[in-house]
């Protein structure tokens, strides 16, 4: 009875720890996404674009499985991931404001698709940089939003 008991949480609780997601941004200007866990792969994807935020989904070895912010998934090695928190804005015309609220002063409006740098977020607020401008943006206007909370 010991037994089994032990193996089925054993299976649960690394089934709970597989299926963590979390959020990641690639380290370089160029990157490549392989079609599997090792660089015999063929590439699919070359990404040009530094803290282009991705959602790594599983392991193998030293490869992450992610997902970027267009579905794409696919391997990249750890060293081309750091911990830095980007995201990308999902809504056309998106204020930035000087504080967070939304009677603070507009200081910017960005477009959708554009990459913000996450300084912090707070409730329903994150402050970002963007460009030149740094401010603080509702955090439903930014994809994933779920995984920039604490």
């Amino acid at each position: 009875m010991l037994k089994i008991f032990l193996v089925i949480s054993i299976f649960f609780t690394s089934n709970i720890l597989a299926s963590e997601e979390y959020f990641l941004t690639l380290r370089n200007d160029e990157v490549n996404l392989r079609q599997g866990p090792s660089f015999d792969y063929p590439i699919k994807i070359f990404y040009k674009k530094k803290y282009l935020p991705v959602i790594v989904q599983d392991k193998s070895g030293n490869f992450r499985k992610i997902r970027d912010h267009e579905n794409n998934t696919g391997w990249i090695h750890v060293s081309q991931l750091s911990k830095k928190k980007a995201s990308i804005t999902i809504i056309d015309d998106v204020l930035v404001f000087k504080n967070s609220t939304v009677f603070s002063k507009p200081i910017v409006v960005i477009e959708k698709g554009k990459l913000c740098l996450i300084i912090k977020c707070v409730n329903e607020w994150c402050k970002i940089k963007v460009n030149n401008y740094v401010g603080w943006i509702k955090s439903s206007s930014l994809w994933e939003k779920n995984l920039l909370l604490p």
